[in-house]
């Protein structure tokens, strides 16, 4: 547990000891998701350190007092670099926590050497995905029932079988969030946009995307990876919205390839 920008927060990291040519790996969640949910894609990662967070109220960590938003988050983020003593890393986000990632680059460039962003979009001028799909998604329920996630699963993440390597077994990993840590992490979000800066980002950027992915359409990806200027775009075929998982394999050798270079 750190202390970070008066919040309490459960830090997880794998090989932080341990000497690299890389800087770590910091990675920001989607919403909801706690650590346990993301392991899968730090164990595979053996080449680098991995560093990611629960944010408050989700996992373990504490429900936050107040509300945040992205640039608080960011900056706690960067406190939270500092007590590990991590000066320079890679930064990778997933739906909502690719909007954090963006955020953090605009506010920390300094420290960012590559960025990644799976699955995500630029606020609040993304191309809206399936409105039935998005509400269903945004129930605190699809955590903290088992069967209700089972039953709505392919119409949550996309209609995608996965492929060899991958872990289909993430709702064993979940675990149900506050209703007040769901909350403030779903208004956090409320009236932000990146897309006005996002041509300021001179950060050499990776855009992954599933060409199945009915919660954020592929669409969003083409514009992040129009809008920052040292961005390319890979789409995976036959992913859905959890494309990190399902596409492991696929979405290592992508990741490889960019963040090694």
């Amino acid at each position: 547990m750190i202390q970070a920008g008066g919040h309490t927060i459960r830090v997880a990291c794998w090989r932080l000891e341990q000497r690299s040519d890389l800087p770590p790996l910091l990675f920001f969640n989607g919403i909801g998701a706690n650590i346990e949910a993301i392991a899968p894609l730090a164990e595979q990662l053996e080449e680098r350190a991995f560093v990611t967070f629960d944010m408050p109220g989700i996992g373990r960590s504490p429900d936050p007092v107040l509300p945040y938003n992205p640039v608080t988050m960011a900056w706690a983020t960067s406190r939270i670099l500092d007590d590990l003593g991590i000066e320079t890393v890679d930064v990778m986000g997933f739906s909502w926590g690719g909007a954090l990632a963006q955020q953090f680059v605009l506010q920390h460039c300094e420290r960012v050497r590559r960025l990644v962003l799976s699955s995500s979009f630029p606020g609040i001028f993304m191309v809206p995905g399936d409105l039935s799909v998005f509400a269903r998604m945004i129930l605190s329920q699809r955590f903290a029932d088992a069967q209700y996630l089972n039953e709505n699963m392919l119409s949550l993440y996309g209609k995608t079988t996965p492929r060899p390597g991958s872990h289909p077994n993430f709702t064993s990993r979940l675990t149900a969030p506050t209703s007040r840590g769901f909350l403030y992490q779903v208004l956090a979000m409320t009236g932000w946009n990146s897309l006005p800066f996002l041509p300021f980002v001179k950060t050499p950027t990776l855009v992954v995307t599933g060409d199945e992915d009915q919660i954020v359409p592929p669409a969003n990806a083409e514009m992040l990876a129009t809008a920052i200027p040292s961005a390319e775009l890979a789409t995976i075929h036959g992913a859905g919205h959890l494309v990190l998982l399902t596409h492991l394999d696929e979405t290592l050798a992508r990741l490889r390839a960019f963040l090694g270079e």
